[in-house]
């Protein structure tokens, strides 16, 4: 029988419960799986067992799902979905190939540790490795990904001076195959909501304008109601983010709003922050009107190009006729930005929230030079359908309402 490889949970098991909660009883869903009644009770006996819950009440008349049940179907489905893409892909595909199908049916996909060890592989390329990650020997690993391949009827991956790397096939279905496991993860966590504690792992992916103030915040909030949740961040770039959110790895992120081509991935604004000129508080500009003149006799420090705010920026200095800025230091270290501004005659343009402890310690002050209403969009982007964990959904609820509250005090202070 499969290992689980996520937390206990087998795909496997998951599989019979979704046809016993479609058929309403045993008997009836062991026709569909072509599997005698025992195996399907022994199944279904497993899964409650692994996750600590009843997910059926036994009645005469047949299996009712519980609370608990109707929590998991819903994961259960997507995960379904998911593999029900997979392999019709992999069905077109053979029948663009000319050949006769040799493609698995969709119940095969039901296997934890062959999906847990394609997405492996695709991070690290190496199956020696994927074996010490998963306590298995390397003939096993390969073995899965074999069968998986047998299964679709194509070539998942290809040896190169890199190692073991996805084929264009083999990277669209990984993305599935991890967000399969991430669904199962989240299995777990809504079965321990339900027992009123939030569990498991938060990723978020965190651009630098919501780093300073907001984010750190929200963190402390909720691990003090919650502290058993375990909070990650991850500040990568934009497009690394983006790919992490769509394979499931991010639960969402939060920064500077990107316009979007991609109807997978949505984003929703949590608040407006002015842009404005920044240097220590004693430079040479401090106090005193500034002019474009004044500008370009001074270094900057400024983020990367094409990022949002330097397009802007950009956009600023073309329409007042202006040549643009060629910043000494481009970067998106925001400890190293402090450093330098702290340290030297360097100019930015930023929010005063990015640096607020800064601005709060009088170390910084913002130049009489206005930037014409330069603002920015902050706001989070998630994966287009995606249900959050318990400890996603606690966790951007208390982003919101924090971001709310700095716009509120920000429109007191500007009504004073």
């Amino acid at each position: 029988m499969e290992q689980s490889m996520v937390g206990g949970l087998s795909l496997h098991h998951l599989h019979v419960f979704t046809a016993v909660a479609t058929a309403g009883g045993v008997r009836r869903s062991a026709e569909a799986l072509f599997r005698a009644s025992s195996a399907v009770t022994r199944a279904i006996g497993h899964l409650e067992h692994s996750l600590g819950v009843a997910l059926f009440e036994r009645k005469a008349t047949g299996m009712l799902l519980t609370a608990a049940g109707e929590a998991v179907l819903v994961r259960a489905r997507r995960i379904e979905a998911e593999l029900d893409a997979v392999r019709d892909e992999a069905l077109a595909l053979r029948r663009g190939q000319g050949g006769a199908s040799g493609v698995g049916a969709t119940a095969a996909l039901f296997h934890t540790r062959r999906l847990t060890s394609a997405a492996l592989l695709a991070d690290v390329h190496h199956m020696s490795t994927v074996a010490h990650a998963c306590g298995l020997t390397q003939p096993a690993i390969s073995a899965s990904i074999a069968k998986l391949e047998k299964n679709l009827a194509q070539r998942l991956f290809q040896r190169t001076a890199r190692g073991m790397v996805p084929t264009p096939v083999g990277e669209r279905w990984v993305v599935r195959f991890k967000r399969v496991l991430a669904e199962l993860r989240n299995i777990q966590a809504d079965m321990a909501a339900l027992n009123g504690a939030l569990e498991g792992v938060v990723t978020v992916g965190a651009l630098p304008m919501i780093r300073t103030m907001v984010l750190p915040a929200a963190i402390a909030n909720v691990l003090a109601r919650h502290p058993k949740l375990r909070i990650r961040t991850l500040e990568s770039p934009y497009g690394d983010l983006c790919a992490r959110l769509l394979s499931a790895e991010v639960d969402f992120i939060l920064g500077a709003l990107r316009p979007l081509h991609d109807t997978s991935l949505s984003t929703r604004l949590l608040l407006h922050e002015d842009i404005v000129l920044i240097a220590r508080a004693g430079h040479p500009l401090a106090g005193r009107p500034v002019g474009f003149a004044d500008l370009a006799r001074y270094p900057w420090v400024l983020s990367r190009a094409s990022t949002p705010l330097r397009d802007q920026l950009n956009d600023f200095f073309r329409r007042k006729g202006q040549p643009l800025l060629v910043p000494s230091v481009e970067t998106a270290d925001l400890a190293l930005l402090r450093g330098l501004l702290l340290h030297s005659d360097m100019l930015t343009a930023l929010s005063v929230h990015q640096l607020h402890y800064e601005f709060e310690a009088g170390g910084l002050a913002t130049l009489d030079f206005a930037l014409d209403g330069m603002r920015r969009e902050i706001g989070v982007t998630t994966r287009t359908g995606a249900q959050l964990s318990p400890g996603a959904g606690a966790l951007l609820d208390e982003i919101s309402r924090l971001a709310a509250s700095m716009t509120a005090g920000s429109a007191r202070a500007s009504a004073r």
